[in-house]
């Protein structure tokens, strides 16, 4: 809450006061992507006035404080109607109360932006999240026609989603498949198989290569809940490496596995307009295969 001696302060000037650990450079920073919340709305101007009585609130997601921004690169695929990208991990899919600026929902606004019409906000229609630390291809709508079959298409299950990810392997099947009703404990966030009140969540996979107590698998998602790969793995006895949320292997050979090791590899669909079948690959990026090289190189292969 801001008392009365600071009621005169600028955001920036009172953040300073009430929290030295941050220097004004930092707050800048994090009232610029999105991190700052005067009663309870996300505020993005240093100079903003307060008043006796407003509550500030500050989230720190401890991700860079520059914003990440798309290139060409990123792009696999862009007509009129759809955009295709293959996501970095450590970026954001959607705003969350720590930023706004950044995410990959803001970058593509960015991206898409019109130099030549500056005041008309792009078209952009999100049917896909991926978790932060999860890598690889998503696509969006970017047409006014395009938006409600892309969205049809995504709830009635008419999108191939396939991801590719490493694991431990505790002798799992070649070919397999994960269905259970996942529900969510919100103590810990975490995603769990319940007899009944969750939702219905469906996972096929197969395994791709085989090295001593781990394994690379390619993974078919038939729904798409929360979480549900890392949860299905996890209670197979195969969590996905550097997932520390499910309990899977963070350090190899005294090196840290700094994320999630999963990737959204493939996508396929009928075009929203004009029906042709599209498909699109996003190739694993070099943290991924480096670590399975890493696997390849230390462990005897017993595919």
């Amino acid at each position: 809450m801001v008392d009365s001696p600071l009621v005169e302060k600028r955001l920036d000037q009172w953040l300073a006061t009430a929290d030295r650990s941050l220097s004004r450079t930092v707050i800048r920073k994090v009232i610029d992507l999105g991190g700052v919340h005067v009663n309870g709305r996300r505020v993005r101007k240093c100079s903003q006035a307060l008043k006796r009585g407003d509550k500030i609130e500050l989230y720190r997601d401890q991700q860079p404080l520059t914003p990440f921004r798309l290139s060409e690169e990123d792009v696999l695929f862009r007509d009129d109607f759809l955009l295709v990208v293959n996501k970095p991990s450590g970026v954001e899919s959607q705003p969350t109360p720590s930023r706004y600026k950044g995410t990959l929902y803001e970058a593509l606004l960015v991206f898409l932006k019109d130099p030549y019409r500056p005041l008309d906000k792009p078209e952009l229609g999100m049917v896909q999240r991926l978790d932060r630390e999860t890598s690889g291809a998503m696509i969006f709508s970017i047409h006014s026609r395009c938006h409600k079959p892309l969205t049809e298409a995504w709830q009635s299950r008419r999108v191939r989603k396939v991801y590719h990810a490493l694991v431990r392997d505790p002798g799992l099947d070649d070919e397999g498949e994960f269905i259970s009703l996942l529900a969510r404990n919100r103590r810990t966030n975490r995603m769990k198989s319940v007899a009944r009140g969750g939702k219905s969540a469906h996972t096929r996979y197969r395994v791709l290569k085989r090295l001593s107590g781990f394994a690379l698998v390619e993974i078919q998602l038939l729904t798409g809940r929360m979480h549900q790969i890392r949860a299905h793995f996890s209670e197979a006895g195969a969590p996905l490496l550097g997932d520390k949320l499910y309990g899977g292997t963070c350090c190899l050979g005294g090196q840290e596995i700094l994320r999630t090791m999963l990737h959204s590899f493939r996508l396929a669909c009928d075009h929203p307009v004009d029906h042709k079948v599209v498909e699109f690959e996003a190739p694993r990026p070099h943290d991924f295969d480096s670590l399975l090289t890493r696997l390849e190189n230390n462990h005897d292969d017993v595919s």
